[in-house]
């Protein structure tokens, strides 16, 4: 029937009982997977990571500086993950960070939501805090 009208017989389903095929026009078959494919790529977001990086004796001013960063790329739409970064001995002070970073997310709940709590990697402790819808 395919070859009489002058078209292709494309499998469209190989895995149903019975397999499921159609007869079209193969390169304008092609052409709509495509054009279906770049439309879903279109319409997907894509995550923005932000990153604000405090030490373990951050002061107040630096520390509200930072806030307003956040503040302002939670409303933009974009995760934010702040980390307190520890140089050389104040590696003790983990207890100080991880209170910087609760303080942190509990500032930034009106904006945004902690996806990750406080967590060690290496040198760092990491805390990743989403927008709210």
């Amino acid at each position: 029937m395919a070859y009489d009208r002058g078209l292709d017989l494309v499998e469209i389903s190989p895995n149903a009982q019975p397999p499921v095929c159609k007869i079209v026009d193969y390169q304008k078959f092609l052409y709509e997977l495509k054009k279906k494919q770049k439309d879903q790529k279109a319409n997907s977001q894509k995550v923005v990571v932000k990153e604000i990086r405090l030490g373990p004796q951050t002061d107040d001013h630096d520390f509200n500086f930072k806030l307003n960063h956040a503040i302002k790329f939670l409303k933009e739409g974009s995760k934010v993950k702040v980390d307190v970064y520890f140089k050389g001995r104040t590696i003790i002070y983990k207890e100080q960070g991880e209170k910087i970073l609760l303080k942190f997310a509990e500032a930034l709940l009106e904006y945004g939501k902690p996806e990750k709590m406080p967590q060690m990697e290496g040198k760092r402790m990491l805390m990743v805090i989403s927008p709210k819808k």
